[in-house]
């Protein structure tokens, strides 16, 4: 559906969504417009609901306002509530309802971009931020054989572990070897440094895993340490990021996608500014 969309949070200067949904739009000749919404903290409510009234059709949520937007809509899909976040929001005569992309994104990336099979795989998920919030559900569906969320503060570990029946909690310190798949929450080497990841995880425990970092960039760290570690593999997160994308995308538009040229070309810009986020949009 042509006409005006958004992505709002702060800060909001670094968003490549106006870049992904133009190339999206391009595939089907789809007229839209699609800015960047700067809102200051506490003021979601407001922005969002000008932005509505001046006939906007569709809104991406990025940090740090999910949790707002979570309470702010009037309807939440089953993946917006078991994440407790949104980060698209779909208006309709019934009112506003909220979505998250984010784990399904992550999950198609995994499957499609990597070639990673999750059913009956034995997962390690570090971090249990807003990051791991938003992707447990999505991988539990996949039905792995294990899922470990492991975090540094081990209570915050244990609280999110369990929203999520089948999640496991420990500490770092309390992991060792034998995943198939190892994925990154954390905002540990977030400016490329290995040795960040060294002081905090046992030595080898990526040996003979694929690993996936959720921050995207060159200066994410966790690729680097994974091969130093015997990983058998690794990603970043730029596919989840076009992914979710494209989630909203087929949400608003009815129309899914297609996410791998627009990867490619993201990929070949290699911005070294360019967005980290753990909360992809």
């Amino acid at each position: 559906m042509s006409g005006r969309y958004a992505v709002i949070g702060h800060p909001i200067e670094h968003s490549r969504s106006p870049e992904i949904h133009a190339a999206f739009a391009a595939q089907f000749g789809i007229d839209l417009v699609y800015d960047r919404r700067a809102a200051e903290p506490g003021t979601f409510a407001a922005s969002a609901r000008a932005f509505f009234d001046a006939g906007g059709l569709g809104l991406n949520v990025t940090v740090p306002f999910k949790g707002d937007a979570y309470r702010w809509v009037d309807d939440r899909s089953a993946a917006a509530e078991a994440a407790e976040a949104v980060n698209t929001i779909v208006p309709g005569p019934g009112g506003a309802t909220g979505h998250n992309t984010d784990g399904p994104g992550l999950v198609a990336d995994l499957l499609e971009g990597c070639g990673v099979a999750l059913r009956g795989a034995r997962i390690l998920l570090l971090g249990a931020g807003g990051a791991a919030a938003g992707v447990l559900a999505p991988l539990l569906a996949e039905a792995p054989a294990q899922l470990v969320l492991a975090n540094r503060t081990v209570p915050r570990a244990a609280d999110l572990a369990r929203r999520f029946p089948g999640v496991e909690a420990c500490p770092f310190s309390a992991l060792q070897s034998g995943f198939d798949l190892v994925i990154n929450g954390t905002a540990i080497g977030l400016q490329g440094d290995a040795a960040d990841f060294r002081r905090h995880l046992p030595d080898g425990l990526l040996e003979g895993s694929f690993a996936y970092d959720m921050l995207y960039g060159p200066k994410a760290g966790f690729g680097a340490f994974a091969r130093q570690q015997g990983a058998t593999g690794s990603a970043d997160g730029l596919g989840m990021l076009v992914e979710q994308a494209a989630g909203a995308f087929t949400l608003w538009h009815g129309r899914c996608p297609d996410t791998a040229p627009v990867i490619a070309a993201l990929r070949e810009l290699d911005a070294p500014d360019s967005d980290r986020s753990l909360d992809h949009e």
